[in-house]
């Protein structure tokens, strides 16, 4: 059974993001808000919990995961920016937009994609998420909470407990937070291409 984690949104409880980053470093798989929507998240090398997202979300190989960085400094030693790009990058983090991007030899090979060795990557604007973050000191390897045959990923934290209690290890709640996922900028060609719009406004990178 999944164990529930009710944090105070805006200032999350330390014990309680310590229990949950120890879980996360001895194998286990979460759901955790962001500003963006709820997630599933694992450690960077998780294998199985990797296995075990993919198997929730029903997702095939061609699937792009995504990196959950705390900041910029950690975003960049998991991709390749070039300076053309840095600035654009850099001006809409922390926020809720995704970044397709070649990927460094610091990412595990299964997590990139099959074709283009490209990640997502993306720094959240979120109190609790940055709190667990900090507290692990690494990226969360994360897909977004949207379960096959829903139309919208899942926003309540009781809920995603009834209905992944025993497929996760916990369950971090702090109340309301984002119902819209990111918007997905893919860089891997060098030009912007918009491939899922959701929350961050697109303009900027039109």
């Amino acid at each position: 059974m999944a164990t529930y984690y009710d944090v105070h949104p805006d200032n999350p409880q330390p014990r309680a993001i310590g229990q949950v980053a120890e879980l996360i470093r001895g194998g286990g798989l979460v759901a955790y808000p962001t500003d963006s929507c709820f997630a599933l998240g694992c450690q960077l090398g998780n294998k199985d919990g990797l296995d075990r997202i993919r198997e929730i979300r029903a997702l095939d190989s061609g699937h792009h995961f995504t990196l959950v960085c705390r900041d910029f400094a950690q975003l960049g030693q998991f991709v390749q920016i070039n300076n053309a790009l840095f600035r654009s990058i850099k001006a809409a983090t922390p926020g809720s937009y995704t970044f397709i991007l070649p990927a460094t030899k610091e990412v595990p090979r299964r997590l990139l994609h099959p074709r283009k060795k490209t990640v997502g990557v993306r720094i959240p604007r979120h109190t609790v998420a940055q709190a667990l973050l900090a507290e692990l000191g690494e990226p969360l390897l994360s897909s977004t909470l949207l379960l096959p045959g829903d139309e919208e990923p899942l926003t309540q934290g009781w809920e995603i407990k009834e209905r992944l209690d025993h497929a996760i290890d916990a369950v971090i709640d702090s109340g309301e937070c984002g119902t819209v996922p990111t918007t997905v900028v893919d860089f891997s060609s060098g030009e912007a291409e918009i491939v899922r719009l959701g929350a961050g406004d697109p303009s900027r990178f039109a």
